[in-house]
């Protein structure tokens, strides 16, 4: 018969305790990892967002992958914007960052930019990237002289990495601005009269004499669609 007296109990409720303290200590263990994780993946507690960046695609006449613009982290207003300007760097290469940094050396507050086209030199080519005053629908700070504050509190700046006054842009760099240009004057209901180059509206060059002239045909054939 086996012995059920004091001792044995004690022995039995130590060793219960025991498993019951591993199995917790387990369980508590993975909902650390998984609390971990979604506080992770929520953002929180980690940089805040400044951008957000489009891999180049093989097929860049593909507006589906443009869907990621439109769903930025402040939602876009109805009538919010009611013009595109296209620019230039102005130097042969860039990045965001590097970009970021020269325009705050101008004294302004980041990247002026709402988009940025790379030329395979510091960003990949063709490679978008949506700036902070997109991703938080802010204006912009891109358009020169003394109408520039009216237009960058409703226009869209869009730049091409490079300097057009040097030398013709990439076809990458030109497919992907047709497809971005167009998608989001379709989308936002910008007529493509409203479609500008930065030469258009103040006295600068941008985006240079080696811009492709026929890219801006194409955008408005497809924004008139």
């Amino acid at each position: 018969m086996t012995h059920t007296g004091p001792s044995s109990q004690r022995n039995v409720s130590r060793g219960v305790s025991a498993r019951t303290k591993t199995v917790w200590g387990c369980f508590a263990a993975a909902m650390t990892v998984v609390t971990g994780g979604l506080f992770a993946l929520s953002g929180q507690g980690t940089a805040p967002l400044t951008g957000r960046t489009l891999t180049p695609l093989a097929s860049v006449n593909a507006p589906q992958s443009m869907e990621s613009i439109f769903n930025p982290a402040t939602p876009i207003e109805p009538g919010r914007w009611d013009a595109i300007v296209i620019h230039h760097t102005g130097e042969p290469s860039g990045s965001p960052a590097s970009i970021d940094a020269a325009h705050r050396e101008q004294g302004l507050a980041g990247l002026g930019y709402h988009f940025v086209i790379g030329n395979g030199i510091q960003m990949d080519d063709g490679e978008v990237h949506a700036g902070f005053r997109w991703v938080d629908q802010l204006p912009g700070a891109h358009v020169a002289g003394p109408s520039g504050a009216s237009w960058n509190r409703s226009s869209i700046g869009i730049a091409l990495v490079g300097n057009g006054d040097r030398r013709p842009f990439t076809d990458t760099q030109i497919n992907r601005l047709i497809v971005l240009t167009s998608e989001l004057a379709r989308r936002l209901d910008i007529p493509s009269d409203r479609i500008f180059l930065h030469t258009d509206l103040a006295a600068v060059s941008s985006p240079g004499r080696y811009f492709q002239a026929s890219a801006l045909s194409q955008i408005t054939d497809l924004v008139d669609r």
